[in-house]
C-alpha cells in the first residue's frame, strides 16, 4: 500500500526572500506571515544567517550566483524560483540552483503554501536520493579496497586463501575486512609494506600453528 507523505507544520519556519523591493515579496510576505512562518527580505544577496534558514524564495529574473553564500546546485533548504520571465537564459540559471519549486509572477494571494510543501518534499527527496548514491559510491570504494588488499596479498596466486588471509588479520587486528582492507592497501603504498605485511601474516600464522 502506498503510503501518503504527512503533511509538515510550517509554523515558526524561517524564509528569506531574495528579491528587489517589489510588490511580489509582499504579496509573498503575507501569505507566509499566514501561514505562520518567519520571513526576512533581502537584496541584492543572502546574508550568512541565510544558511540557517528553513526556505529561500529567489529572483529568478535579476538573479546570478553571487548572491548565494554557496555552490550552485548546493543549496542546504528547499529553493523556490520566482520566474516572471520564460526566457531559456533565465529558467536554464533556475535549473542550475535546482529550484525545488517554483512561482510565476506576478504572485497573487494563494500559492506560496503549495509551492512550500512541493519544495520541501522535492528537496527531502533529492536529499535521500542523494545519501543513497554516497553509500553505493562508498560501497564501491570498499569492495575495490579489499580487491586491492586481496590482490597484494596473493601475489597473483590464490585469491581465495588470499582473502581468507584477509579475514584472518581483520580478526587478529580486531577490525573489520574493509578496515583491514584499507590497512593493507596503505601498508603496500609504503617502501617497507610488504615486509609489514609478511609480518603481519607470519605472526598471524604463527598464533593459529
Amino acid at each position: 500500500m502506498t503510503r501518503t507523505p504527512r503533511i509538515p507544520n510550517l509554523g515558526g519556519a524561517r524564509a528569506f526572500v531574495l528579491h528587489r523591493p517589489h510588490p511580489t515579496v509582499q504579496a509573498i510576505t503575507r501569505q507566509l506571515s499566514a501561514i505562520g512562518l518567519v520571513t526576512v527580505d533581502c537584496w541584492p544577496e543572502l546574508a550568512p544567517e541565510a544558511l540557517a534558514a528553513d526556505f529561500v524564495f529567489f529572483d529568478a529574473d535579476l538573479g546570478f550566483d553571487e548572491q548565494f553564500p554557496w555552490k550552485p546546485g548546493e543549496a542546504p533548504m528547499p529553493l523556490v524560483a520566482l520566474i516572471g520571465s520564460e526566457a531559456p537564459g533565465r529558467i536554464e540559471w533556475a535549473l542550475s540552483h535546482k529550484a525545488d519549486a517554483q512561482l510565476l509572477k506576478p504572485v497573487g494571494n494563494a500559492g506560496v503554501y503549495s509551492a512550500l510543501l512541493i519544495a520541501r518534499q522535492g528537496f527531502e527527496a533529492r536529499k535521500h536520493l542523494a545519501g543513497e548514491i554516497a553509500a553505493l559510491r562508498q560501497r564501491v570504494a570498499e569492495r575495490q579496497t579489499i580487491v586491492r588488499a586481496v590482490s597484494a596479498l596473493s601475489k597473483g596466486s590464490d585469491d581465495d586463501r588470499a582473502y581468507a588471509q584477509l579475514r584472518s588479520l581483520a580478526m587478529s587486528w580486531q577490525i573489520n575486512v574493509e578496515d583491514a582492507a584499507r590497512r593493507i592497501v596503505a601498508m603496500t603504498e609504503d617502501v617497507t609494506g610488504e615486509a609489514k605485511i609478511g609480518e603481519e601474516s607470519g605472526d598471524d600464522q604463527s598464533h593459529r600453528a
